[in-house]
């Protein structure tokens, strides 16, 4: 069992350039919906990755979760990202859940193989090898809560609203919120909230530990992605695979017992042991000066 849990822990791949870039599926028509931007200067090793469909306050429609899909494949493929941050292009909104309307067009079969998509969707974010936050300025609700919930870190506007509403529409949360909620809030919580379909300020889901930072609304509707922004240049100076090895360990051992748990963080201890960035770390503690890690 320790095994199968533990097959996929690998150092990262020699990175690839990637450049800035728009990104369309295949066939899909009209401007793209997301935007894939490449940070430079102090924020060098920070992508964002913008939802930009205001005519549909960013819904997860079938164009919009392929785009997305198609930059997740290509992201983690380069070791320059060190940091992954979903962000909105759409004033006073980050993702309002899943396209509705488009769904109505569907038929039953369709909907299943939808929602599947979906589902797949969040999973490559949660197992995303760099850390992801999620910059809330806006409505997350549905599909949109479940997509910051796939994200390691959220930050929210103190005005932002956010909910798993699903039950309101005759639906239940399909895409990972009845599995990501209570594993953050608990599962007496999560159950109030999903039966509910209750709405939260970014002040009170703080409150209840569902995101990590509030901070108030600024005129321009971007004080959330300034703080994530900020969060994110805390991660960037440390070691990036002693980052990423930190991730897989938390994330697989959250789901075994402790004593598989420590095992998993084991043998991820075991795969840093070799690497430069560890001796570098050493060597600066020993010469009083801060580390010059370079992911390797």
């Amino acid at each position: 069992m320790l095994r199968a849990l533990t097959g996929a822990l690998r150092l990262p791949r020699p990175w690839r350039p990637l450049q800035t870039r728009s990104c369309a599926s295949d066939g899909a028509a009209g401007d793209p919906e997301i935007q894939v931007r490449v940070l430079a200067g102090p924020d060098q090793g920070i992508t964002e990755i913008l939802m930009n469909r205001p005519s549909a306050r960013n819904a997860l429609g079938k164009v919009l979760v392929s785009e997305l899909l198609e930059a997740l494949a290509r992201l983690r493929e380069d070791q320059q990202v060190r940091v992954l941050l979903f962000r909105s292009g759409v004033k006073g909104v980050f993702c309002a859940g899943a396209d509705l309307k488009e769904r109505e067009q569907m038929s039953e079969a369709e909907v299943g193989i939808f929602v599947q998509r979906l589902r797949g969707l969040m999973n490559e974010i949660a197992a995303f090898p760099a850390p992801t936050i999620a910059a809330m300025d806006g409505f997350a609700l549905g599909g949109g809560l479940e997509l910051a919930l796939a994200c390691d870190l959220r930050v929210a506007a103190s005005s932002a609203v956010m909910g798993l509403i699903e039950t309101t529409r005759g639906l239940l949360p399909g895409a990972g919120g009845t599995q990501r909620l209570p594993r953050c809030l608990g599962v007496a919580l999560a159950k109030e909230l999903i039966f509910t379909g209750r709405r939260l300020s970014g002040a009170q889901a703080q409150a209840l530990g569902l995101v990590n930072h509030t901070v108030p609304q600024n005129e321009e509707g971007n004080a959330a992605y300034h703080r994530a922004r900020a969060l994110a240049q805390e991660i960037l100076p440390q070691a990036p695979i002693a980052v990423r090895l930190g991730k897989v360990a938390i994330d697989r051992g959250m789901d075994v017992d402790i004593a598989s748990g420590m095992a998993i963080e084991g043998i991820c201890y075991a795969q840093n042991i070799p690497t430069q960035d560890r001796l570098e770390g050493m060597a600066a503690f020993r010469e009083k000066r801060p580390p010059r890690f370079v992911g390797k």
